[in-house]
């Protein structure tokens, strides 16, 4: 049951041409032409808008006191109704755009719904089955099933009495001015949705409401039904599909192992159609592609998540990502810096494409690890905008673009691709025996072939044997199980999707999550490395790296955070408890890969110094954060990884500095094509000192041999 302004409601009827499919203009169209090949002459638009709604006999009577009394009605709507049924097998139904989330939320409310169309039944199933809405109706009432048709009320009354409810409790939605009659007539509560021809004044005056479109429906009707609040970790996507497309510009850890499923929860009663998803990896787009879906691993819940309807395209091809900018609602960006620099110029030529040819908004979700991502990015994109195009219109394509920040509250790491080719040769023998073992279905060679095996027999061949399908099962993230994505609030369509939590200050999210996070996770990766643990999880079970976590956590970041901002204690804690418990259960988090760019992190701005500056002003000691920076010059040194460039210059400065941590602590060069922003060898002294002490007690405590010299190629 639904509370509607003001009325009790517990059904839906709902007419088809023009209400549930945007028909009439494919009908008047095709009218048009099947009265051209048989009268010689297409059928007026007077002729077409009058007969909006009407049953077939008053359609036709009224076709014939436009055109004469021989004119030929009946022959030229069956082969109308030829030509329209052979567009719809090629083309399908068209669907009005929000229909299928209004439907999802009023079955989700309880409601019985009903279809009463003017069309005949054999037309009537065949646009639900192909529109696959169908399942949505309890009861169908078509037009060669009552005695009068529109703007009589006959067949709401059918509708109604069949779904056991009086008309007075049954929303009646209609598009035209003969179905509204015959709404009105009923006495139900009649919705009209408008289409090709508005009703008169006094008609609209009598709907419970009138809207200019579907989407103004749904808009009006979420404030009616339950918010479903975030999902829980297994719970099952959506079953319907939308008509939305969605893009990840970055199909990484974070764009395919998160975004895909914040976007395929969407708002929990439908989901995306289709998911574009953007990578330079061909492994990663021929793996997906090959086998239809992939999977996210929550390792601490032992629960795999599926993601479908995704389709893979090259980072590289510029009009490939042109075209996602232009076919999508919304966009997950999650490229590192560089990469956004280099994709700055496509992205401002899908944008522009999309305001000539659609002038629709987008929200661009960024999913970028800065303060200030938003900015950053709206900067690089704006500058390749203009140019592309005149200040006008560059600007107007801005305002159409909503650039929002993230915070993810999950730890998420992609598979390598060595473990992915492992993977795929394991699966590829499963799938090979089970082709091989799967019996050949019987076949009978005496008797003709029932109607249903000859129709299935057009399936036979795509099909996949059963047991074959089931090891279809590509892994291709490990991730912890945190649900929300925080973003910044502006955007009508980030507060319908489920999974997302909008913010008014993103950057105190922001901040909050990094100090906690980023910082304290770098150096327990580079302390457990050091200590000879390859994973985080693995790590977390040293004594000694579980209590340089609780310390940094417990008795430096989080006190100097709460006493920063003490309105957000209760988030603080909350991401405090979140990233300890995770930590202890990060067996596929390498420490590889969460310590990588030291000398980044290095940087007085960031994660670690900044921490330290933070806690100062507070009057909070912070060894374990100095330790913390101590353990990025240990890891640096011993890191034999070439590709590892952070650590590679930390390496250098330091041999070249006769093994000076000072110096790289106060490094002047360039990291990221910028000026290094270090410590100040005047000012930062103490910092600079405290730093240096803890690394000389770690070497002295753990004697390990460090570079004597530069290393080759360096």
């Amino acid at each position: 049951m639904l509370f509607f302004h003001g009325k009790r409601i517990f059904s839906a009827i709902f007419d088809m041409d023009g209400t549930l499919f945007d028909t009439e203009r494919l009908r008047f169209k095709i009218l048009k032409q099947a009265s051209l090949e048989i009268f010689g002459k297409p059928l007026g638009e007077h002729t077409l808008l009058g007969s909006l709604g009407l049953s077939a006999k008053k359609a036709e009577a009224l076709a014939k006191a436009h055109n004469g009394a021989d004119f030929p009605y009946a022959a030229i709507r069956r082969r109308a109704d030829e030509l329209e049924l052979e567009y719809v097998r090629n083309h399908g139904v068209p669907i009005k755009p929000g229909l299928l989330e209004v439907l999802e939320r009023l079955r989700k409310a309880g409601l019985t719904m009903a279809v009463a169309t003017s069309s005949r039944r054999a037309i009537a199933e065949e646009y639900l089955i192909n529109a696959n809405v169908l399942k949505y109706f309890d009861i169908t009432v078509c037009g060669d099933e009552v005695s009068q048709g529109k703007p009589h009320p006959e067949i709401f009354l059918k509708a109604a009495r069949a779904l056991n409810c009086t008309p007075a409790q049954c929303f009646m939605v209609e598009d035209s001015e003969n179905g509204m009659l015959s709404a009105m007539r009923a006495e139900g509560q009649a919705i009209l949705i408008e289409d090709i021809k508005p009703p008169a004044a006094d008609i609209k005056a009598g709907a419970l409401k009138a809207y200019h479109s579907m989407p103004e429906f749904l808009a009006d009707l979420n404030a009616c039904v339950p918010e479903l609040g975030m999902p829980a970790l297994s719970e099952p996507f959506p079953a319907s599909l939308n008509q939305f497309r969605v893009g990840i510009h970055g199909f990484g850890a974070i764009g395919g192992g998160y975004l895909t499923q914040v976007f395929s929860h969407w708002d929990g009663y439908t989901r995306p159609c289709e998911i574009i998803a953007a990578t330079r990896s061909r492994m990663l787009r021929e793996s997906v592609s090959a086998f239809g879906s992939y999977s996210v691993r929550y390792g601490s819940t032992s629960f795999d998540q599926t993601i479908d309807n995704v389709r893979m395209i090259d980072l590289d091809d510029e009009q490939a990502v042109i075209a996602m900018y232009n076919d999508a609602e919304i966009i997950g960006l999650s490229l590192p810096e560089q990469a956004i620099r280099n994709q700055a110029r496509v992205i401002a030529q899908g944008l522009l494409q999309r305001f000539e040819r659609r002038g629709r908004e987008l929200t661009l979700l960024i999913v970028l690890n800065k303060v200030g991502s938003g900015a950053f990015v709206r900067r690089h994109v704006q500058a390749e905008l203009a140019t592309l195009c005149p200040p006008a219109i560059c600007e107007q394509v801005m305002l159409k673009t909503h650039f929002a920040e993230t915070v993810v509250s999950r730890i998420v790491s992609k598979l390598s691709n060595d473990a992915l080719v492992r993977q795929l040769r394991i699966k590829s023998q499963m799938f090979r025996n089970s082709l091989e073992e799967e019996p050949a279905a019987p076949r009978s060679a005496s008797a003709p072939p029932a109607e249903y095996e000859r129709l299935l027999g057009h399936f036979r061949p795509f099909a996949q044997p059963s047991s074959a399908m089931s090891q279809l099962h590509l892994v291709l993230f490990n991730s912890e199980a945190d649900m929300p994505l925080y973003v910044e609030r502006g955007s009508d369509l980030l507060e319908r999707l489920r999974q997302v939590h909008t913010v008014p200050d993103i950057a105190q999210i922001q901040v909050i999550k990094n100090r906690l996070w980023n910082g304290p996770h770098a150096i327990i990766a580079w302390y457990a490395s050091l200590l000879g643990h390859a994973w985080v999880g693995q790590g977390m079970g040293d004594a000694r790296v579980n209590a340089l976590a609780e310390r940094l956590i417990r008795q430096e970041v989080a006190p100097a955070l709460e006493a920063e901002y003490p309105q957000m204690s209760e988030v603080i804690s909350r991401f405090a408890d979140a990233f300890l418990a995770r930590c202890k259960t990060s067996f596929k988090d390498p420490c590889a890969r969460v310590g990588r760019d030291p000398l980044r992190k290095l940087q007085r701005n960031e994660r670690i110094l900044s921490s330290i500056e933070l806690a100062g002003r507070h009057g909070i000691d912070t060894p374990a954060l100095a330790f913390g920076a101590a353990l990025a010059i240990h890891h640096a040194l011993r890191c034999d990884d070439a590709k590892n460039l952070d650590a590679q210059a930390i390496r250098q400065v330091y041999l070249d500095h006769d093994h000076s941590v000072e110096a790289v602590l106060t490094y002047q060069g360039i990291c990221n094509g910028k000026r290094f922003p270090a410590l100040n060898p005047l000012s930062d002294a103490p910092l600079i000192n405290a730093i240096a002490e803890a690394f000389r007690q770690y070497q002295h405590a753990h004697p390990a041999p460090l570079p004597a010299s530069r290393c080759v190629g360096a």
